[in-house]
């Protein structure tokens, strides 16, 4: 992704089955342009996404996009993917603390 794009939130609608995210991409030199990412309703009632991180998860696969295609993606819809849902959770999930103690014995 150059470092002269800028990815702007827009906001969200809430559809039948889905809730959409849309997006501006901003780049020096020509129009913005507009991104809608979807997240399945489903997700958010069972619990596998909360609403407040929505936005995070649509802008990371948003920016995956424009990586892999050189801030010119060949669609401007994309859906993200229970894979994407589950990912973004296992990342944010606290560490298991490793350190075990071990009462000394004196001898």
């Amino acid at each position: 992704m150059a470092e002269s794009i800028i990815v702007q939130y827009l906001g969200f609608e809430v559809k039948d089955l889905v809730r959409e995210y849309a997006f501006a991409v901003l780049e020096s030199a020509t129009e913005p342009l507009h991104y809608t990412l979807t997240i399945a309703n489903e997700a958010f009632v069972s619990h596998r996404v909360r609403y407040q991180d929505a936005p995070d998860i649509c802008s990371l696969r948003l920016r995956r996009e424009l990586d892999t295609h050189a801030n010119h993606p060949p669609t401007t819809s994309f859906c993200v993917t229970d894979t994407e849902l589950a990912i973004y959770q296992d990342a944010r999930k606290p560490k298991p603390n490793r350190t075990t103690f071990h009462k000394r014995q004196d001898d």
